[in-house]
């Protein structure tokens, strides 16, 4: 039982690994590139520098080439610099994801449980934790390039199993368009932002969660501790 339920966790990792992106540029910098990309990763820094709270919807469209099929869903986020987020998918899945503290939450409503796992850098050794959690700097971790005005982030650590990020800048005040993660195993998720906004005074309750009657809690972080 406990082999499945971490087999789910990984999977809803995975699947919500690309959302998780969306604080990636908070530690962009200018890094290495043709001047085009340099430009592009300035004026993203530029944009976040002012940034406390970010909230909006988002469209996630994903290819698992495991599965020969496109998997497309909806759902809203609000993200609290520097590393508070709440996911919330809509649709037939209703899960939700909320880290904080150094903790992920996933919240399964249709199967009534809730996954609890360590959020950092040594649990799921990728760079999107890296980024996400302050822990590195993508001129660090990425090489930066641009392509037909989109930037360009490849990984620069071999073990990482993301191939490259696309970037899609906005002229807006949110400096983010979309975003296209591509790995080593052909999967590509795309996420598009819309009706983004910026300090809103998001308050730390936003991202509290308290589970339901009946829903079964799986915390992985005690037995870390053991």
């Amino acid at each position: 039982m406990i082999k499945k339920i971490k087999k789910r966790i990984k999977w809803h990792f995975i699947r919500t690994t690309a959302a998780l992106f969306i604080m990636a540029p908070f530690l962009l910098g200018m890094g290495p590139g043709r001047a085009a990309a340099a430009g592009l990763a300035a004026r993203v820094q530029a944009a976040y520098s002012g940034i406390k709270d970010i909230s909006g919807n988002f469209t996630q469209e994903s290819f698992l080439k495991d599965l020969g099929k496109k998997q497309e869903y909806q759902g809203r986020f609000v993200i609290k610099l520097p590393s508070e987020m709440r996911y919330i998918y809509h649709g037939s899945s209703e899960d939700q994801v909320i880290i904080k503290g150094g903790r992920i939450i996933i919240y399964q409503k249709k199967e009534k449980q809730a996954l609890v796992g360590r959020f950092n850098a040594q649990t799921y050794g990728t760079a999107p934790v890296a980024l996400l959690g302050g822990l590195g700097k993508i001129d660090t971790d990425f090489k930066v390039s641009e392509k037909k005005g989109d930037l360009i982030l490849t990984p620069r650590s071999p073990e990482n199993k993301i191939t490259y990020i696309k970037v899609q800048p906005s002229k807006g005040r949110f400096p983010i368009k979309s975003f296209t993660i591509h790995d080593m195993y052909l999967n590509t998720v795309k996420i598009t932002l819309k009706d983004v906004s910026v300090n809103t005074g998001v308050k730390d309750q936003a991202f509290e969660f308290t589970p339901p009657p009946g829903v079964s809690v799986f915390d992985y972080t005690r037995q870390d501790a053991n």
